[in-house]
């Protein structure tokens, strides 16, 4: 299968996902069975699992699981400090590598055929521009990882975070240079509304731009909570999507309280939504109504 043909929906329409890091940064467990159940229940096509540390054979039963469910998934991870791929230690950059190849790993045995997230950098890393080694470095990690990558059937849709949470790029058109800095089939863009908030001037353009590489969407609100309540520029972006044709995922990202070291990574100092299971049926009948889909 082409790269290309993974990253669209069967038919004319999005695909509505839920990113699990609502709940959990990892759902290997049975505890978490039910959840996906009531996921299911409210309308959602799939969701999107946090993949942080590889586990071939837990994420293989869980991909039966979400199989018997008719849950589609993607995956998403970030990259920790002791695995940067601009680290000026090479071993750092090696353990990177390794680590990564068996994150996609792990996602290939869950069924996911999209990781998506910011691959190119340790999360939470800023103070200063990138500089050309750091560039070289993360295009470089990213080239080696998607043939790992396209071995594996996966594709990889790199997310320019806002400056606040990374320095390598934050916008559109930089993270459109490192993936035509990268130059691989299995290298694409993803576009995140929360992100784009702070960093984009104009969000219809910025989609526009990430048009010929474009593979995922975030739905995120700016205070992280329901989409809708905030400030993001729906009405533009469902606009801009709309005339793509686009027609990949549209997954609610949101983050709460209930993971510490999450919500300190995303600077979550206070509840922005009354509890998990409100966002997740208040985000489908959002993404329902601007999608102009009706709800079974």
């Amino acid at each position: 299968m082409a790269s290309s043909d993974l990253l669209r929906g069967a038919g004319t329409t999005p695909k509505f996902g839920l990113n699990l890091l609502l709940w959990a940064t990892d759902v290997r467990g049975e505890t978490y069975l039910p959840l996906f159940e009531r996921i299911k229940s409210m309308g959602y096509d799939g969701v999107e699992v946090p993949v942080l540390d590889p586990d071939e054979k837990a994420y293989k039963r869980l991909g039966q699981h979400l199989d018997n469910l008719g849950l589609e998934r993607t995956v998403v991870s970030i990259r920790r400090p002791e695995f940067d791929p601009i680290s000026s230690d090479a071993g750092v950059r090696a353990a990177g590598h390794e680590h990564l190849a068996a994150i996609i790993e792990s996602c290939a045995c869950l069924g996911a055929r999209l990781l998506v997230g910011p691959q190119q950098a340790a999360l939470g890393v800023v103070g200063r521009p990138a500089n050309a080694n750091e560039w070289r470095w993360a295009t470089e990690s990213a080239r080696a990882a998607c043939e790992v990558a396209q071995e594996a059937n996966v594709v990889l849709a790199y997310e320019p975070l806002n400056r606040f949470e990374s320095y390598l790029f934050n916008t559109v058109a930089d993270g459109l240079r490192f993936v035509e800095d990268v130059n691989h089939p299995n290298c694409r863009l993803m576009y995140d509304t929360f992100h784009a908030h702070i960093e984009e001037q104009d969000v219809a353009r910025a989609i526009a731009k990430a048009a010929p590489r474009l593979a995922h969407v975030h739905i995120s609100e700016s205070d992280r909570g329901i989409p809708g309540r905030g400030q993001v520029h729906w009405s533009k972006t469902f606009s801009a999507l709309r005339t793509l044709g686009y027609s990949g995922w549209l997954t609610v990202e949101a983050f709460g309280m209930r993971l510490p070291d999450l919500a300190a990574a995303t600077c979550i100092w206070r509840r922005t939504f009354e509890t998990e299971e409100l966002l997740a049926e208040e985000s489908i009948n959002f993404l329902h109504q601007n999608c102009d889909v009706k709800r079974p």
